[in-house]
């Protein structure tokens, strides 16, 4: 059995983003983090921020500590800045149009806002319609995030013990998976293959295996590549189930009493009151088709993205579990031909 070079602890799958402590990273730079909401929006809102501040700063001024992690995690200020454009561009010019055009402008305006709002909601929601029937069903967690300490280079004869946190995916990368932190901790008595035994249990693979965590990982990273195919493919559809949901005719009784002013509490709870009920009106007309619809296309056009969302989703899904009490389609056998001769250089 091949073993990690590094001994890092299972048992770090109790921590959160909330309770991350460089100092204690110093002693284990990688831990698992809980893949919950909670998780997910500490490490949502760390990106931001260093998105808008020290990331920048350091490209601006060519640190050598800039790295791709950073270039790549700033991408989400550009995709923030081009969606609220996006909202301001449908809405900015109606103080020019006349009184029946802007009112029928504002009323596009605030759909294709809600549209954008919708689209991001539904395309990172929907993702989970795949990824937590497949963990349910394998074991397997493609988006199980862990934090990694960065231990960076001084830039200046002051500098000393420079760290910073990053965030990744155990999964992130098929060619180098993190699958050091998915062994037991034998030093609190945990078999090494803890976690392996569980998946090769799971995906039918058996029990008391000599080596499981070599059996096991060829099988994850079929499924893993089989999961990500699904969850992005379905998730752009459900993000244009979103945007047609937003277009719907009963959201304008929700903009004619829509308020953000807190303070005015009736009028506030209306608005909330008002939305579900516009949201609920609006998911049943998209799915019947408007009632002064013309032809088939019009009638059906909700009711066909609904189901070609639904429908790939099911297809992904349906890919991945099939297989997954099947080996894998190749194996030795399929490499190494036994009635040829082979030379090693």
């Amino acid at each position: 059995m091949i073993l990690p070079v590094n001994n890092f602890s299972s048992n770090n799958t109790n921590f959160t983003a909330r309770k991350l402590d460089k100092e204690e990273l110093k002693h284990h730079p990688v831990v698992l983090l809980e893949n919950n909401f909670s998780t997910k929006m500490m490490i949502w809102w760390d990106k931001f921020t260093n998105a808008t501040t020290m990331y920048p700063a350091r490209g601006l001024k060519g640190s050598k500590n800039s790295n791709f992690y950073e270039f790549l995690t700033m991408s989400m200020i550009p995709n923030l800045t081009g969606s609220l454009m996006f909202m301001a561009v449908f809405n900015s010019a109606n103080k020019f149009f006349s009184p029946p055009e802007k009112m029928t402008a504002s009323k596009f305006g605030s759909k294709m806002a809600l549209g954008v709002i919708f689209y991001a909601l539904a395309k990172n929601i929907s993702k989970s319609f795949v990824t937590k029937p497949v963990k349910w069903a394998t074991g397997v967690d493609t988006e199980e995030p862990y934090a990694e300490l960065k231990f960076k280079l001084p830039e200046s004869k002051n500098d000393t013990d420079i760290t910073s946190l990053e965030y990744h995916k155990v999964l992130e990368s098929l060619e180098f998976p993190r699958w050091e932190v998915k062994y037991g901790d034998t030093e609190k008595g945990e078999p090494r293959n803890i976690w392996f035994d569980k998946i090769a249990k799971k995906i039918g693979l058996g029990t008391n295996l000599n080596d499981s965590d070599q059996d096991v990982k060829p099988r994850v990273k079929e499924i893993a590549v089989k999961t990500n195919l699904a969850k992005t493919f379905s998730s752009y559809l459900w993000a244009a189930a979103g945007v047609a949901l937003a277009l719907q005719k009963p959201w304008d009784e929700f903009f004619k009493v829509a308020t953000w002013k807190v303070w005015k509490k009736d009028q506030f709870l209306k608005t909330i009151k008002t939305f579900f009920r516009s949201l609920g009106n609006s998911a049943l007309e998209m799915f019947k088709g408007p009632a002064d619809a013309k032809g088939i296309f019009a009638k059906h056009c909700g009711k066909s993205v609904i189901g070609l969302a639904a429908f790939s989703t099911l297809a992904g899904l349906a890919n991945v579990l099939i297989s997954r009490d099947k080996p894998s389609k190749l194996d030795s056998a399929d490499v190494i031909e036994k009635n040829r001769k082979y030379v090693v250089n």
